[in-house]
């Protein structure tokens, strides 16, 4: 039995994408003022993606607010329009919307700082470490979900998870088209000044339905659907992909290998030692350990950094605090192989290969039909007509049909700017007219075949 306490009023918090945010429960509040979650706060949503779009300061706290609002509005709807009469018809059970909630509100809590880079590094996973703290015994968080029931926070995990018995309330939190998506595109357009995630959220959580197998939406909501799906393939091309952000990234993975490098080799003394990191670089940390760290944690360390003796980290370090990315050019199959003698100008020039190139590849999928045969298949989006039948979206809408199951992205080669701006000095140097002669119009070209 669930104990589901209803505040008195309810409270509502500003927000520049939904207006307000309303909170009617007091589990949501009290986890909202949980330190695990209040620690969101301290990481940015997009990463470095603010060194390109610099109005992208947003938090993941603001987004994971954002997730529980529209989880909050479909659970709404869902009741007022479709409410279960009797089990099993596959509507709307209004006793599933706290967990449904619950879920909304803490999927990101798992995130560290620059978590996809930090993950790549330290092999963490932010979504077993969301389990962790939804579940450890030794966190605000799991003591808040206990006050529901001794077994919510395992059900609250299991959503996280996707193993809830209830698809529609999985669907919600993890589907194409879900709160969470949805929150991120207009949040993320919003605030890198971009419109190319403002689709109609409106209208589609009017068309968005329960049934028994998860959620679909109603046919004469396709546009809308399309709308989302097109604005999802924009904001990946042209916000999420964006070659500075990625050469940021890069930055950011050479200067913590470094670092990493470093302290494995015994280069660094007592007073210089990022103590909150060490745990990571012997990779042997705790639950507690990975809370300690946020964005502020790592910008401190590369701050210190700068006036590290190694010549490498100091210099990686200022880079990456004075937004000095390094220059990019695309690359196909048919020049991939011109990389290594790059690489080996690069290094002629006084910078080592390993932590001043890179090769980086961003590609997305922006619908991807259902294919159970695959490691991961998909959650389809499904249309259903007036008569209750479901069709899967691409076989309706020819503009979906048209990106189905099609990856898009580049692949791209990093490296120094200087290689192509070196000083004055070196300007008609051989080295460096040589280096750009493999590059023309953003990618790399074979001089031999000019």
């Amino acid at each position: 039995m669930r104990n589901v306490v209803v505040l008195p009023r309810e409270k509502v918090l500003r927000d520049p994408v939904h207006n307000y945010i309303h909170v009617t429960h007091q589990v949501i509040l009290d986890l909202i003022n949980t330190s695990e979650f209040q620690r969101l706060r301290r990481i940015k949503q997009l990463g470095a993606s603010a060194f390109t779009f610099h109005g992208a300061e947003h938090s993941r706290f603001t987004h994971s607010l954002g997730v529980y609002e529209i989880t909050r509005q479909i659970c709404n709807n869902f009741q007022r329009n479709y409410p279960s009469r009797t089990p099993g018809d596959g509507l709307w059970d209004d006793h599933e919307r706290i967990v449904a909630l619950c879920a909304a509100l803490l999927h990101d809590i798992g995130h560290g700082p620059n978590s996809h880079t930090f993950e790549h590094i330290f092999n963490t996973d932010h979504e077993a470490i969301t389990r962790a703290i939804l579940t450890s015994p030794d966190t605000e968080v799991n003591h808040v979900l206990k006050e529901v029931s001794d077994t919510f926070p395992e059900e609250v995990a299991s959503v996280i998870a996707k193993t809830y018995p209830n698809p529609q309330v999985v669907q919600m939190i993890s589907s194409q088209i879900d709160a969470d998506r949805m929150d991120y595109l207009l949040r993320d357009a919003y605030h890198t000044g971009t419109k190319y995630g403002m689709f109609d959220l409106t209208r589609i959580l009017r068309v968005m339905r329960p049934y028994k197998n998860g959620i679909a939406f109603e046919s004469n909501g396709m546009h809308a659907v399309e709308d989302y799906i097109v604005c999802r393939f924009q904001m990946y091309q042209q916000v999420y992909f964006h070659p500075v952000s990625r050469s940021m990234e890069v930055i950011l993975d050479h200067l913590l290998h470094r670092a990493k490098f470093l302290y494995d080799h015994g280069q660094m003394t007592d007073g210089q030692t990022p103590t909150l990191l060490v745990p990571f670089l012997e990779n042997d940390f705790s639950l507690k350990d990975y809370l300690r760290l946020d964005d502020g944690t790592l910008t401190t360390y590369f701050t210190m950094w700068r006036d590290f003796p190694d010549d490498i980290l100091h210099d990686l370090a200022s880079r990456f605090l004075d937004r000095r990315p390094l220059k990019s050019a695309r690359f196909t199959q048919e020049t991939r192989d011109l990389i290594p003698a790059l690489q080996r100008l690069i290094e002629e020039a006084g910078f080592d290969p390993n932590y001043y190139t890179a090769i980086n590849d961003s590609y997305d999928l922006p619908y991807d039909a259902y294919d159970p045969s695959s490691r991961e298949p998909k959650t389809q989006i499904e249309l259903m007509e007036q008569d209750g039948t479901l069709r899967e979206l691409s076989t309706v809408s020819p503009i979906v049909a048209a990106i189905t199951g099609k990856s898009t992205g580049d692949e791209r080669f990093f490296f120094p700017r200087e290689m192509i701006y070196p000083d004055e000095l070196q300007l008609f140097e051989p080295l460096y007219q040589q280096f750009k002669q493999y590059l023309h119009n953003d990618s790399l070209v074979d001089p031999a075949k000019g």
